[in-house]
């Protein structure tokens, strides 16, 4: 038995799980509250569609029977959105899931996969997890993904490249030529995931990069879980050539998509002009909080997704006094970023509720 043991310990050896965002109920029974805001996992503050709502509440009667395994309606609904076929949809347990089985699928021990120092961190685990080797490329300038680099890391036992665009903790974006010219200079044979989680939050400015970008081994993964405010359902899916979706399809457990999330997904596909007035008034609250900490001094950078980015030269000071008064930031050390926060944008009460709370911190210095 303890060769099992030890052969585990040393297949996790530096591999860590994921941490989200501390929840409500934490903070409130750490500090003693009894209300908190939580800004800290970039959720979408008005919650779901009222269609998305009304659909699960049709649906709960329905959770005795097994969900349909493939998904056919909403995979048929996403391939009409995107004008694609059916085919080319991948569907997970959220986008984190989309991008581990494809990470899963193409890259094992030998292989390396590339992703940017400050992208997002699942790309590490999920490498780690599949016994590749991950390559961190350092940005240029601190916070947007050096295509060059990248570029330049490729070799031989590359199969995998991961992009976020717009980038999460950094909010950096690339427009789609930039992408398409890092796209023509790649190898035919490598899987390039480019992850628009954020996508809703600058479809205007960025355009139709399904449409746009190309390559034989583009994968393009969404999620329900930001504009949609389908987090607590976990919807994410991916859009690739049919052959790279089967392969990955091997790899997908049974019923990876619960019915309620079904249900609630496809009805919010049906409701996308509230989800995007949504969109709208977060955007607004995104632009009134980056100019509130610009004239104080503390914006790290321009964000093109539904957080902002704070920097102070004693963040967890700040990220204490924050907690202490119920408010939930997130901390940005585990991407080498120590002085920076991640503020999610809420409601116009939360947000103001967190400019209240950082003018005292700063008053108190």
């Amino acid at each position: 038995m303890s060769g099992w043991i030890d052969r585990a310990v040393a297949q996790a050896a530096g591999l860590h799980p994921y941490i989200p965002g501390k929840p409500v109920e934490t903070l409130l029974r750490e500090k003693g509250l009894s209300h908190a805001i939580k800004l800290a996992s970039n959720e979408n503050p008005y919650g779901p569609a009222p269609k998305a709502i009304a659909a699960m509440q049709a649906a709960a009667s329905e959770m005795h029977r097994y969900p349909d395994g493939d998904a056919t309606a909403l995979k048929a609904a996403l391939a009409d959105l995107h004008a694609v076929s059916r085919e080319q949809i991948l569907l997970g347990n959220g986008s984190n899931e989309v991008l581990e089985l494809i990470i899963r699928t193409f890259a094992g021990a030998g292989d390396e996969v590339i992703y940017a120092q400050r992208g997002f961190i699942v790309y590490a685990l999920a490498t780690q997890a599949a016994g590749a080797r991950g390559v961190a490329v350092a940005e240029a300038d601190g916070l947007s993904h050096d295509l060059e680099g990248m570029l330049a890391a490729v070799n031989a036992r590359t199969k995998v490249i991961c992009l976020a665009n717009p980038n999460n903790p950094t909010g950096t974006l690339h427009d789609n030529a930039a992408l398409q010219a890092f796209l023509d200079r790649l190898p035919r044979d490598l899987i390039v995931i480019v992850d628009e989680a954020y996508y809703e939050f600058v479809a205007d400015q960025l355009g139709d990069s399904l449409a746009q970008l190309s390559h034989p081994g583009l994968v393009i993964s969404r999620t329900f879980s930001k504009a949609y405010g389908l987090a607590g359902c976990r919807v994410g899916y991916a859009v690739a050539d049919a052959e790279i979706v089967a392969l990955v399809n091997r790899f997908r457990e049974p019923f990876n998509l619960n019915g309620l999330a079904q249900a609630a997904a496809l009805a919010a596909l049906d409701d996308r002009d509230w989800v995007m007035a949504r969109v709208a008034e977060t955007v607004a609250e995104r632009e009134r909080l980056e100019s509130a900490l610009d004239a104080l001094g503390l914006l790290t950078g321009q964000s093109h997704g539904n957080f902002v980015l704070l920097h102070h030269a004693d963040s967890a000071a700040l990220h204490r006094q924050m907690e202490d008064g119920g408010i939930i930031l997130r901390p940005l050390a585990p991407y080498g970023m120590a002085d920076d926060l991640r503020v999610s944008v809420g409601l116009p009460a939360e947000n103001d509720a967190f400019l209240a709370r950082l003018e005292q911190f700063l008053a108190a210095q």
